[in-house]
């Protein structure tokens, strides 16, 4: 009976283990991942043959294991979910590489932080995108590659390339010299322009925004040009004639002023004496001009105009008992004499 009992129960755990799934067994020695632990995801290109229990390791020391590897639908990106021991401490854009132990080990995970500026910490459910994960290459894929090298692929041209380039390089050491010194210059004058090629850069694109912002109107001008072209071809004739006429009208005008040279010198050297007159009277003469056509001219120009009677009144006494011959009437607005004063008269009055 005891017998039986034991043979019953290591079916049943054997049926209960296979309904579990082999993978989703414990396995003893794998990373502790404590007794409550966060859980991190990560999306990659490629996981190659990355299967769940693999270890996840920081620094290479165990912090936890895979748990799921799946392909989200519609997806061509695999997410591989992890278990980590509470305690690591990893800033929030830590980055997630696929690596190999040995040459032939298995496949783990390995979390580093950023080599600059870490941020944050990598919390319960985080997920670390693509731009942050990688893998290193495949064994297979570095034999490929180097049978692929050895194969003709690329080392029997080798050999070619150095022949060629001894070849063209034997005898021209001092051209490739002033080559290289040239690009040197070259180079340094760049880089010492890097400012004013930037800003041409920009000015480019500014200018490329504009006429990306106008291209109705650019098409209008470019669909306009069109019938101003087939005009201009149509008088074409015209204006070779027209510019072939200014061509001998030029002739002419050259030869005449190389003919009248003397006479144009010798008015030029005559009209010396008029224009430095000109010159010196300075802003008298168009103060002058203001007033040419005035009378009786103004306060404004007497610095300009001079005489002894420019806007002059007398004052006129007469004698007493003195007859005026004819009769003198003062303005209305005059006012009357004082005891004592004589009346004024205009400068063209008589008197006796």
């Amino acid at each position: 009976m005891r017998r039986l009992a034991a043979a019953a129960l290591a079916a049943a755990l054997t049926t209960s283990g296979c309904g579990l799934g082999v993978q989703n067994m414990p396995l003893p020695g794998g990373a502790d991942v404590g007794s409550d632990p966060i859980t991190v995801k990560a999306q990659f290109a490629n996981v190659l043959n990355l299967v769940p229990q693999s270890a996840v390791k920081v620094n290479d020391v165990a912090v936890g294991r895979v748990t799921k590897v799946s392909l989200p639908s519609g997806g061509w990106t695999a997410e591989v979910t992890m278990l980590v021991n509470r305690k690591v401490k990893l800033p929030a854009n830590s980055y997630a590489q696929l690596r190999q132990s040995s040459l032939l080990g298995e496949k783990y995970i390995q979390l580093a932080g950023p080599a600059t500026a870490p941020t944050g910490a990598l919390a319960d459910g985080a997920t670390i995108p693509p731009d942050r994960t990688n893998r290193n290459p495949e064994v297979e894929e570095v034999l490929g590659a180097l049978s692929l090298l050895l194969n003709g692929g690329g080392l029997a041209q080798l050999r070619t390339i150095t022949v060629e380039m001894n070849n063209a390089l034997n005898g021209n050491e001092k051209q490739i010299k002033s080559l290289l010194g040239r690009l040197t210059t070259l180079t340094e004058d760049l880089d010492s322009n890097k400012r004013n090629i930037t800003a041409a850069l920009d000015g480019m694109a500014k200018l490329s925004s504009t006429m990306n912002a106008r291209r109705a109107e650019i098409g209008t001008v470019l669909d306009d040009l069109a019938p101003g072209l087939k005009v201009l071809e149509e008088q074409r004739g015209e204006l070779v004639r027209m510019l072939g006429s200014l061509e001998r009208l030029s002739g002419v005008a050259v030869s005449t002023l190389k003919a009248s040279k003397d006479d144009i010198v010798a008015d030029l050297k005559a009209l010396d004496p008029v224009l430095r007159k000109l010159a010196d009277s300075g802003r008298d003469l168009p103060r002058a001009l203001q007033v040419l056509l005035t009378f009786p001219f103004t306060d404004a120009v007497l610095p300009a105009v001079k005489g002894d009677y420019l806007n002059t009144y007398l004052v006129v006494t007469a004698q007493p008992k003195t007859t005026i011959i004819p009769p003198l009437t003062p303005p209305d607005d005059m006012p009357p004499p004082q005891e004592g004063a004589r009346a004024p008269l205009p400068a063209s009055g008589e008197g006796n």
